[in-house]
């Protein structure tokens, strides 16, 4: 007897073959039959004129916290999500000395700006080495399965204390002692090592990542243990990711490149498309051609489905928020506040105003809103991101005559004062997403960049998977749609195959039970909101999906209809996998 059926759907099966009429059939967590099942069944789901996938293997998340207290790991959950992989930029919580806790959840906080209060209330400490952390996340259960890297940044701090958190230069014998930690770690089920290189990664305390200035001897001493142990990936946020040293493209592939000829393993590191060099992207990708075909180098460029965007609201924040009326209304509750910003006087004294900031850093980003008001759109429900030149707050504001500050306040107040706006930072400086088209068909580039778990007050990018879905195979108008088959599989078969997950990420007997059933017409996304559901009642942004009429993972049913069931057959992923 078969533990569940899925009849009658069309089958992507995560190869890049085309779409088919067929079941799927699962026994003891495995994959036993795909195409047409005779047999009746205790569990049987009817995918009738459904899309059936395999689980989608999400490779850039920042669960490190969350997944020691969230069974649930929303809202990457919600997104059909069987399989995430955390750890990512050089942050995490282990190795950790006693007494370093307080370091390491400030550089979580000021890095991937998930809030230092959730963290200190959430996580429950009882580990030192990578190993111990590991153990530790093996006791534990989830919706999906989880795996992890070894973080240059705990590490660097692990074994050279304040040294290694101020960036100065490691000896021979703290490089050494960091490979061993390293290759404990990956030796124990760490699915790699991971590290950052750009300076817009800061610490609490304004301090870059450990690791961010470590010189080659460093990088190539720590990263030669992958090679040596056969396994395991490198992967970074590389310097140029936002724009700080962008002038030099064969520098930035060059080491990367070497680096992955010599270990025999891949280097994988954030791609985006900035507005200071718009086609350094394609430059980069170029490069990594050649390093493959030059060298046998492995690169493997993540890249995202959409802009990446600061998200602009009453919800978030806005070039209001430091206006001194304004801040004066902080005690209100949402509602009350909303009621207060209609009132024309308040309104007309809100917009006189010059604001006052608490620390120097929130000017940046309101001289970051001010500078580009042409790409800031409203985001709507359901969201588009990918919206035409003239509906910015800049062009629309000078067509209908008005000061652009002005609309983006009236803006503000739609939906009951929960309308967002979208200021877009990265992957949309010729105002449409072709550039990112490009990324994702490159045959060297891996989906990623959703960041789920991170950047809880102002993004909300973890349910990219459903727009890659969405927005490139059914929705988009402004240029060429990409083939459904093409991206199931980018986000299956290939993210899988980047970490070594052989046995998932493919519809076919003898893979892992890991599947989503879709009514892909009905796919789409809502519009973020914030909540207040982390430990110590801290907030965050979270975006639901519609359309998923069933997630399995090992052959359980874990969310129906977008609702958990309850079941939490997830397990923590060690190493490489075979089927």
């Amino acid at each position: 007897m078969h533990d569940l059926i899925v009849r009658g759907g069309t089958i992507v099966d995560g190869t890049g073959a085309a779409p088919f009429k067929g079941d799927v059939a699962i026994r003891n967590g495995i994959i036993v039959e795909v195409g047409r099942v005779t047999e009746a069944d205790s569990e049987e789901i009817d995918a009738t004129g459904k899309l059936v996938t395999p689980g989608f293997v999400d490779v850039h998340t920042h669960y490190d916290g969350q997944a020691t207290w969230d069974p649930v790991l929303t809202p990457t959950a919600w997104h059909g999500v069987t399989t995430l992989v955390m750890g990512n930029c050089g942050v995490g919580f282990a190795p950790v000395r006693p007494g370093q806790e307080e370091y390491l959840i400030q550089l979580m906080e000021g890095v991937e700006d998930i809030p230092g209060t959730a963290l200190h209330e959430g996580i429950q400490w009882g580990w030192e080495s990578f190993p111990d952390y590991l153990d530790a996340l093996d006791e534990l259960k989830w919706t999906m399965d989880v795996g992890t890297q070894v973080p240059h940044g705990a590490v660097r701090t692990y074994v050279m204390g304040d040294r290694g958190a101020k960036n100065e230069p490691a000896t021979a014998e703290d490089i050494a002692e960091q490979a061993r930690l390293v290759k404990e770690g990956i030796a124990a089920g760490a699915l790699g090592f991971s590290m950052s290189r750009t300076i817009v990664h800061r610490a609490v305390d304004g301090e870059v990542v450990p690791g961010t200035h470590a010189a080659e001897d460093e990088i190539f001493g720590i990263s030669r243990v992958l090679g040596e142990l056969g396994q395991g990936i490198v992967e970074l946020a590389p310097a140029g990711v936002q724009g700080e040293d962008m002038s030099a493209p064969e520098k930035e592939i060059d080491w990367m490149a070497r680096l992955s000829a010599e270990i025999g393993r891949p280097v994988s590191f954030a791609l985006v498309q900035h507005d200071i060099a718009p086609d350094h992207w394609s430059r980069l990708l170029s490069l990594c051609d050649e390093a493959g075909e030059r060298h046998g180098a492995i690169l493997r460029p993540q890249v995202g489905a959409r802009p990446s965007t600061l998200l602009i609201g009453h919800q978030t924040f806005s070039p209001f928020t430091f206006r001194p009326s304004y801040m004066q209304l902080r005690s209100l509750d949402f509602e009350a506040r909303i009621e207060r910003l209609r009132d024309p006087a308040l309104r007309a004294s809100i917009l006189a105003e010059e604001s006052t900031y608490p620390v120097p850093q929130l000017k940046v980003v309101v001289d970051m809103i001010a500078n580009g008001l042409d790409k800031i759109f409203r985001l709507g429900n359901p969201p588009d991101y990918e919206p035409p030149p003239e509906q910015s707050v800049k062009c629309q504001a000078e067509a209908n005559g008005t000061d652009a500050y002005a609309l983006l306040y009236d803006w503000m107040l739609e939906m009951e004062g929960k309308q967002l706006l979208m200021l877009t930072l990265l992957n949309y400086s010729g105002l449409d997403l072709e550039p990112v088209r490009a990324m994702l068909q490159h045959p060297r580039s891996a989906f990623g960049l959703g960041d789920g778990g991170a950047h809880c007050g102002a993004i909300c990018d973890a349910s990219m998977p459903t727009s890659l879905l969405a927005h490139w195979a059914r929705d988009r108008t402004r240029g060429p749609k990409l083939p459904i088959e093409f991206v199931v599989a980018k986000m299956t078969r290939d993210t899988a195959d980047l970490y070594g997950l052989n046995d998932r990420g493919i519809l076919a007997p003898g893979m892992k039970g890991d599947l989503n059933v879709i009514d892909f017409d009905a796919l789409g996304l809502e519009i973020p909101e914030l909540v207040h559901d982390l430990p110590a009642g801290a907030g965050r942004l979270i975006q639901r999906a519609t359309g998923y009429l069933a997630t399995v993972v090992s052959g359980e049913v874990t969310f129906r209809d977008g609702k958990h069931t309850g079941a939490l057959p997830g397990r923590l992923v060690r190493g490489p996998q075979t089927a």
